[in-house]
């Protein structure tokens, strides 16, 4: 048996060993579509999410809905979304000869709970978090607009992240 038939068995097994490996994988889009609809949208979009009591909050709310009906019209409400949201804001650095802050850092942890409506029962909870940074200026209004925009970033940060998990959690109970 020379080498060069050796090396062309291994390659032959090497080749069977990777397609074994893959035969038990189960690839399918999350958000996409294989058939009528996809995995997770139809659950998503049956999610009503509880009214916000902050701005942030609001921003967040919105950024989900649009997540969760992609811009159509919603279904037929099956779940509940309730989260509560925390608002920090903090100086990171400090102009030398001033003493006055030179950024400020945002910082946004939610909480959240996700319940079936017909049963009450609690179906996923989480806390996400996320961190938005804005520079401080001498002028009032620039530092005032800085801030929401920060605000508005680390929310939309936690509403992908939030969206995700609860895809994740739909497509993995369907499977």
């Amino acid at each position: 048996m020379s080498s060069s038939d050796l090396t062309g068995r291994l390659r032959v097994l090497a080749v069977v060993c990777v397609f074994a490996v893959l035969a038990g994988c189960n690839v399918r889009p999350l958000y996409g579509s294989l058939g009528p609809a996809a995995p997770a949208q139809e659950e998503l979009a049956a999610i009503e999410i509880a009214p916000s009591e902050s701005r942030s909050e609001q921003v967040l709310r919105n950024a989900l809905i649009f997540a969760f009906q992609r811009g159509g019209q919603a279904a037929p409400v099956r779940y509940r979304l309730k989260f509560i949201s925390n608002l920090t804001k903090s100086s990171v650095a400090v102009e030398e000869l001033s003493d006055v802050p030179a950024a400020y850092l945002v910082q946004m942890t939610t909480s959240f709970s996700l319940s079936d409506i017909e049963t009450g029962r609690t179906l996923l909870t989480g806390s996400s978090f996320a961190n938005a940074s804005y520079d401080f200026s001498n002028q009032r209004f620039a530092n005032q607009r800085a801030a929401k925009e920060a605000e508005d970033r680390a929310a939309k940060v936690i509403a992908e992240d939030i969206q995700v998990r609860i895809a994740a959690y739909f497509a993995d109970s369907r499977s």
